[in-house]
């Protein structure tokens, strides 16, 4: 495993998921603080800190095996007017972020290979690397949590569409045995196989957007 370790891009990864992790947990903070729910400020959450956000086993685990977390924001239901339909607006916001940020990427990348490219030193080529690596993970970030897949936040959004009992079967079902139903597609490869064609169509109609704006 250390042969194939790649110094380089462990270092352009590392603060593109410490961007993109934070912005996302973020994300759903504030909108849950916008919502009525105080929980994620009084628990220091509404912070661009990456220490309040991140989860040293689950950044390990996103930086060499690709799957991750961070620390969940808690978001107390009692709080907020309409629990269901507010909680699947927080919940979104935070794939949300990492969509609005993989366009902000795919916007500077088209400017960024124009100039520095060309010039072809280590720095350039690194910040070449840094907004690659921001755009294509935060694809991936987002498709990931929008499935509807327990713990992910895809089910609660998802789920908010379902009459109120079957609404609370799923996030019965969700605290009981998500984590072991998400841990067996992982383990068994399925996971990828689900988002790999997802993230190659999103980051195409990116691409596709880019070139629009940019007129190529």
């Amino acid at each position: 495993m250390l042969r194939n370790f790649d110094l380089l891009q462990f270092l352009v990864r590392l603060p593109v998921l410490l961007i993109s992790f934070t912005i996302h947990e973020f994300a759903h903070g504030l909108s849950a603080y916008l919502l009525g729910d105080s929980t994620a400020k009084l628990d220091g959450r509404l912070s661009l800190n990456p220490i309040r956000h991140i989860d040293p086993i689950g950044a390990l685990m996103i930086l060499f095996i690709g799957i991750g977390w961070a620390k969940p924001v808690m978001v107390s239901t009692d709080r907020l007017k309409n629990p269901k339909g507010d909680l699947a607006i927080i919940s979104f916001c935070g794939p949300l972020s990492n969509f609005i940020l993989a366009f902000i990427f795919i916007l500077l990348y088209v400017p960024a290979s124009f100039y520095l490219l060309p010039q072809d030193n280590a720095i350039h080529r690194f910040i070449i690397m840094f907004i690659e690596q921001g755009f294509m993970l935060n694809i991936a970030l987002g498709v990931f949590n929008m499935l509807p897949i327990p713990p992910l936040d895809g089910l609660k959004v998802f789920a908010s569409i379902l009459p109120d009992r079957l609404y609370n079967q799923v996030m019965y079902f969700n605290a009981r045995v998500g984590m072991v139903l998400f841990l067996v597609l992982a383990a068994t490869g399925l996971l990828s196989r689900i988002i790999t064609p997802i993230d190659y169509a999103v980051m195409n109609a990116y691409f596709k957007l880019a070139g629009k704006i940019f007129s190529f």
